[in-house]
C-alpha cells in the first residue's frame, strides 16, 4: 500500500509538473503562439474534404449548401466556445477526454478516448491510401503500399520533432492550402470580370448568367439536411486546439484567441469560396469524383488547374494527418497517465514519443489491413472516423453541460458559453440530428454502424477490466506477485467506483469547477 500511494503522488507530481510547463510555456520557449495555433487548427481542418468531399454536398443541396456551411459554422462555434471554457479553466493535455471523464467518470473518459484513437487512426491510414494514389499520377511506376508507408512514417517521423518545429511546418502546410482557396475566388471574380480569355462553349455563361439558371433552394430542406454530414467532415479537426492547450504559454489568452480567429477564417474562407464556384458552375456539373474546383475551372479554359490543384490536395491531406498524429499521440498519452494503457506506453516527457510512434505504428496497421481484408469490410472500418469525430464533438459540448450544471456558473469563473444553455441544447441537438442522417448518404450508414460497434466494444473492455480488478482485490493477491503502482492505483480506483466510492485519484485531482475558484 506504501509502494501505491508512493507511485501515486509521483505520477501526480509528474503531471503537475508537465501541466505547469505547459502553462507557462515550460519547454525552454514561449510555447505556441496564438497564430501557430491557429495554422495548426486550419492545418487539420482544411483538407481532402473541401477540396473535394465538398461535391457530395453541392450536389444534394445546390446553392443553399452555403447555408449549411453557416449553420455548420454556429455549429462549431458552440462546439468551440464550451471546449474554450473547459481548456482555460483546465488546459489538461487529455483535453475533451479528461473533461469527459471529470463529467462521467472513467469509463466514459475510457470509452471516448478510445474510439477517437482508433476512428482517427482508421481515417489517416485510408488518407495516406489517398495520397498514393494521386501520387501514382505523377509516378505510374510507384508501389501503393510503399508509398503509403513511406507518407506515414514520414509524417510520424516529423511529429517527433515536437510542438514547435512542426507548428512551423504546419503553418507553411496551411498557408499553400489558405492561399489556394484565396486563389480560386480571385480567379473567379476575375473570370466574371471578363479580363481572362473564355474557353469556347463557356463563353458569357460566367457570373449572373449562371446564377440565373439556379435555384437557391434546388435540393429543399432536405438537400440541406443531406449535406450536413460533409459540411461537419469539412469542419473537422479543430479539437487539436484542446489537445494543443499544454503545448501553449498562456492557455487562458491564446487559445480563445485561436479559436476566434480559426472559425473566422474558416466560415469566411468557406462561403466566398463556394459563392466564386456558384457564379463559375452549375451545380448540376458538379462530379463527385473530381474536385468542383478544378471542373470549374476547366470549363473556363484553365485546364492546368488540374495539376496545380491536386498538388494542393496533396499539401492538404498531409497536413491533416500531421496534425492528426500531433492529437493522437497527445491522447494516448492522456490515456496512458490515467491508467486505460499499459504501463509502458506512458511517456514520460514534454513530448509523448510513444503515442507519437504508437500511433504511426498503428497507421502503418491499418494501412496493410486495406491491402489484405476484402475492400467492403476496410471501408466499414474507415468510415468509423466521421462516427468518431463528430461523437466527440457531442460529448464535448454533452461534458461543458454536465460541468456547468454542478458547478452552476461558468467554469472560469467570468463569462461562459455565449447562449448557454440554449447554445448546448442546439449543439447536441444539431449533432445527434447529423448522427443520425449518416445511414441516408452513400458510404456513410456503415461508418455510423462501425462507430457504434467501437462505442460498445470499449465500453465492454472498460467493464470487463474492472470486474477483473474488482475481482482480483476480492480474492487477494498472491504475497508473491509483484504489482507496480501505477496498475495497483488502477486497482484501487476501478474497485471503488464499482462500489459507489470516489476514486481516490479523483479526490486528490482538482476538478474543473475547483480549479476556477
Amino acid at each position: 500500500m506504501k509502494q501505491g500511494r508512493q507511485g501515486k503522488q509521483a505520477g501526480e507530481a509528474e503531471r503537475a509538473a508537465r501541466d505547469q510547463g505547459g502553462k507557462s510555456g515550460a519547454h525552454g520557449s514561449k510555447g505556441l503562439s496564438v497564430w501557430q495555433l491557429t495554422m495548426l487548427a486550419l492545418g487539420t481542418v482544411v483538407g481532402g474534404s473541401f477540396f473535394l468531399g465538398s461535391s457530395v454536398a453541392i450536389r444534394a443541396a445546390g446553392p443553399s449548401v452555403l447555408l449549411a456551411y453557416v449553420i455548420g459554422g454556429v455549429l462549431v462555434y458552440c462546439i468551440l466556445s464550451a471546449l474554450s471554457e473547459m481548456t482555460v479553466a483546465n488546459p489538461a493535455s487529455g483535453s475533451f477526454r479528461t473533461y469527459t471523464e471529470q463529467a462521467f467518470g472513467r469509463g466514459a473518459g475510457f470509452m471516448v478516448g478510445w474510439v477517437y484513437w482508433t476512428g482517427l487512426v482508421l481515417a489517416m491510414s485510408s488518407e495516406a491510401t489517398a495520397v498514393s494514389i494521386l501520387l501514382r499520377g505523377w509516378f505510374p511506376a510507384l508501389p501503393l503500399a510503399a508509398a503509403g508507408a513511406g507518407i506515414i512514417v514520414l509524417v510520424t517521423l516529423l511529429n517527433l520533432l515536437g510542438a514547435e518545429r512542426l507548428s512551423r511546418l504546419e503553418s507553411g502546410l496551411a498557408a499553400v492550402k489558405l492561399l489556394a482557396i484565396a486563389a480560386f475566388i480571385v480567379l473567379a471574380l476575375v473570370i466574371v470580370a471578363g479580363i481572362v480569355g473564355i474557353g469556347s462553349g463557356a463563353a458569357g455563361t460566367a457570373g449572373l448568367n449562371v446564377l440565373r439558371g439556379q435555384r437557391f433552394f434546388s435540393g429543399g430542406i432536405a438537400g440541406i439536411a443531406g449535406s450536413m454530414l460533409m459540411v461537419m467532415f469539412t469542419y473537422a479537426g479543430f479539437e487539436v486546439l484542446g489537445l494543443a492547450a499544454s503545448e501553449t504559454g498562456n492557455p487562458r489568452v491564446t487559445i480563445p484567441q485561436a479559436i476566434r480567429r480559426t472559425i473566422l477564417l474558416l466560415v469566411s474562407l468557406y462561403l466566398a469560396a463556394m459563392a466564386a464556384l456558384f457564379l463559375l458552375l452549375p451545380p448540376a456539373r458538379v462530379s463527385g469524383e473530381v474536385s468542383p474546383f478544378v471542373s470549374a475551372l476547366s470549363l473556363y479554359g484553365l485546364g492546368w488547374a488540374g495539376n496545380v490543384m491536386n498538388m494542393v490536395l496533396v499539401s492538404a491531406i498531409l497536413s491533416t494527418m500531421l496534425a492528426s498524429v500531433f492529437g493522437l499521440g497527445r491522447m494516448l498519452r492522456s490515456l496512458a497517465e490515467e491508467g486505460h494503457t499499459p504501463g509502458w506506453m506512458r511517456d514520460h516527457g514534454d513530448i509523448p514519443y510513444r503515442g507519437i510512434l504508437i500511433s504511426g505504428g498503428s497507421m502503418l496497421a491499418g494501412l496493410g489491413l486495406g491491402l489484405l481484408l476484402p475492400q467492403g469490410v476496410y471501408l466499414f472500418l474507415v468510415s468509423s472516423g466521421g462516427f468518431s469525430l463528430l461523437f466527440s464533438y457531442f460529448i464535448i459540448v454533452a461534458s461543458h453541460y454536465r460541468l456547468r450544471q454542478k458547478h452552476g456558473r461558468p467554469l472560469t469563473g467570468q463569462r461562459g458559453q455565449r447562449g448557454y444553455p440554449y447554445s448546448s441544447w442546439f449543439a447536441m441537438g444539431g449533432l445527434l440530428a447529423i448522427l443520425a442522417s449518416m445511414p441516408l448518404i452513400p458510404g456513410q450508414g456503415g461508418g455510423l454502424a462501425a462507430g457504434i460497434m467501437f462505442v460498445l466494444l470499449f465500453s465492454g473492455i472498460y467493464t470487463i477490466q474492472a470486474l477483473r480488478r474488482r475481482s482480483s482485490l476480492r480474492d487477494g493477491r498472491h504475497p508473491g506477485l509483484q504489482v507496480n503502482a501505477p496498475v495497483a492505483r488502477a486497482q484501487m480506483e476501478a474497485a471503488e467506483e464499482l462500489t459507489g466510492g470516489r476514486p481516490q485519484a479523483e479526490a486528490d485531482r482538482k476538478p474543473v469547477d475547483e480549479e476556477s475558484n
